[in-house]
């Protein structure tokens, strides 16, 4: 993008870092999702021995749907996959409730421990997916270009217009201010040339 004002007093960086974090940040979703989901494939929906084990029985977890593939492209959900979006609301229903142990005394894939760790992973992949993009633009300055723009497009033709009247009325108003001027300055002029010749006419008798 070119060269604008605007880059001269924002805090702008160039398009090749602001790529490089938006890459980031598909990379940290990826992961945290990827985390996630090896957590409820071998655990959660499992019944893995010694530190693993905490009773987990009924129906079983539904994984995250993952929006970027290894590479980092677009990745669709697969059928029975939970969004990023509502994720957390979705395993709620699946947390037991547990012992002073940590076991679970009840139905349940997921301890409360558990279910609080996964919703904050959630809770990042989401923040970082869905506002990914738009932090990146405001690091570039797309986004406050683009806002200028929109304001300069939409907006700026009717303030032309209408500052055009406004400095024809000033025009009026400052021809009308030196116009007033004149007028005082003749009718004083005026004024003391009455007074002056009344002044002269009053004495010419007296000096006969």
């Amino acid at each position: 993008m070119a060269h604008t004002a605007l880059d001269d007093i924002l805090p702008c960086v160039d398009n090749a870092t602001a790529q490089e974090t938006l890459r980031k940040s598909k990379e940290v979703t990826y992961q945290l999702c990827d985390v996630n989901n090896k957590v409820i494939t071998t655990v959660s929906n499992n019944f893995p021995p010694g530190l693993f084990y905490y009773n987990q029985s009924g129906p079983r977890l539904p994984t995250l749907c993952n929006p970027f593939h290894a590479d980092l492209t677009a990745r669709p959900c697969d059928p029975g996959e939970v969004h990023l979006s509502n994720a957390t609301k979705v395993w709620n229903k699946y947390v037991c409730q547990v012992s002073s142990s940590d076991i679970c005394t009840t139905s349940g894939r997921l301890t409360p421990k558990i279910y609080s760790q996964m919703a904050a992973a959630v809770n990042v992949s989401y923040g970082l997916y869905h506002y990914g993009q738009f932090l990146t633009d405001l690091q570039n300055c797309d986004f406050v270009r683009v806002t200028f723009n929109k304001i300069y497009t939409t907006y700026c033709p009717g303030l032309r217009h209408y500052s055009q009247w406004v400095y024809a009325g000033l025009v009026v108003v400052a021809v009308a201010v030196m116009l007033s001027l004149t007028f005082w300055v003749l009718y004083g002029r005026e004024r003391r040339h009455r007074i002056y010749t009344k002044n002269h006419t009053e004495k010419q008798p007296g000096e006969d």
